[in-house]
């Protein structure tokens, strides 16, 4: 324990050979904070998503608005994720992250009040979304500090992935059902308080720690730690194999309801056709983190980066509703691959760039998946769903095994090419 704050610090490394559980993360009590404030959060973003679509479309009858207001929940990543990352490495987390959930918290009220109009809760949406990606950079960075750089560093993104993955699959369905009992600016009141609790949480269960690095503008900060991460070979190697696969596995998921009227199974194909792959990768995850240990999953990271794109391949020949499903499971478990690359991606980028790197990491992500279902909606126009997601899976393929050989051929260099340099 330390002594000057009463929490516990990182644990002891665990050994390579050594099987590790989820169950250990829970002996952490900072990790149980970060746990829960996730949990919390993600209720909040999912409950706003469905009670804004709703409240935007009642208010307009306009479908178009309706979704712009969901496709805004993305699009500002990219921009708070460039010009904002600096504040990940530039201030305290502890105080970062309750900043976060503090503006969340207004941007919520904002919505819920009686007299906002529509203009004010697209752009309330937009700077949920632009603090969104500062957020989760600093708590993924925050998890290093909190877990160590190790073994349960990885488990512990593995599990707030679970989460995100699993509120997928539940999330809507229970944000529909809260609708018919309270208003949609009732939910929104809900979310306030999820954000607040959130907040508390943070501020009370983790422990204060310095800025890691700072100075100058804020901007140019934030633009020189993205230059450092992408210019850096083997860090810029690793965050692409962590964003390919999401591009491409996108489609799909994307041309769900397209798809299923293609092959003809109605709207019930549809439901399953979007959960097939969240099941699998949260089976995966799930079976990689519990039973394999680290040492497999180094090992199998980048075949399952490189070969997970495959099974997308039967989508042309439609050979029927049931190899559909398989093929979108076998996929969804090949995301295991992320256990391996997360912790490589912990090792090369160093300490005082990594709120930045991570905030980084996380809004490309959303942004990649942005593109992905974009792109793939043009595809469809000229071709048949399935040639689309076929060829999703052969580029795909392609694009993802060149950058496991890339990341293969930066594994081992010398140490000074292991260190950003030029700051």
């Amino acid at each position: 324990m330390s002594e000057q704050t009463g929490v516990a610090g990182p644990p002891l490394p665990v050994s390579p050979t050594e099987p590790t559980g989820y169950r250990r993360l829970f002996a952490v009590r900072e990790f149980r904070a970060v746990f829960v404030a996730h949990a919390l959060s993600l209720l909040g973003v999912v409950v706003s998503e469905i009670a804004l679509i709703v409240l935007v479309y009642g208010l307009t009858g306009s479908p178009l608005l309706s979704a712009l207001t969901f496709a805004l929940g993305m699009l500002p990543y990219l921009l708070g994720g460039t010009l904002l990352s600096g504040v990940a490495d530039r201030y305290p987390a502890r105080r970062v992250l309750v900043a976060c959930d503090l503006v969340c918290a207004g941007c919520a009220a904002g919505m819920a009040a009686p007299v906002t109009p529509v203009a004010a809760l697209l752009a309330l949406r937009c700077v949920i979304a632009a603090v969104s990606p500062v957020f989760s950079g600093t708590r993924t960075a925050t998890l290093a500090d909190i877990l160590g750089e190790g073994d349960l560093f990885v488990l512990g993104r593995s599990l707030l992935r679970i989460v995100s993955q699993s509120a997928v699959l539940v999330g809507f369905g229970l944000g529909g059902v809260l609708l018919t009992v309270v208003s949609p600016r009732g939910a929104l009141v809900i979310t306030v308080c999820t954000f607040l609790s959130s907040a508390l949480l943070l501020r009370l269960g983790t422990r204060r720690r310095p800025a890691r690095a700072g100075g100058g503008s804020l901007m140019r900060y934030s633009l020189a730690g993205a230059r450092q991460v992408l210019g850096h070979r083997r860090i810029r190697a690793l965050l692409l194999l962590l964003w390919a696969p999401p591009l491409f596995v996108v489609a799909p998921e994307a041309l769900a309801a397209a798809y299923a009227d293609e092959i003809g199974v109605g709207t019930a194909g549809v439901g399953l056709l979007m959960c097939a792959m969240p099941v699998g990768t949260i089976a995966g995850e799930v079976y990689a983190g519990a039973v394999l240990t680290p040492a497999t999953r180094s090992r199998v990271a980048l075949p399952l980066a490189a070969g997970g794109l495959l099974p997308l391949l039967v989508y042309p020949s439609a050979p029927g509703l049931g190899w559909i499903l398989a093929a979108l499971l076998v996929t969804g478990l090949s995301g295991a691959y992320t256990l391996g690359v997360d912790r490589w991606f912990v090792d090369a980028v160093p300490e005082e760039l990594r709120g930045r790197a991570m905030t980084v990491h996380t809004a490309g992500l959303m942004t990649i998946q942005g593109i992905g279902m974009a792109l793939a909606g043009v595809a469809a126009e000229f071709w048949t769903v399935g040639t689309v997601v076929g060829g999703a899976g052969v580029l795909g393929t392609v694009c993802c095994a060149l950058l496991a050989l890339e990341v293969r051929r930066t594994d081992g260099r010398d140490g000074a090419d292991r260190h950003v340099t030029g700051r």
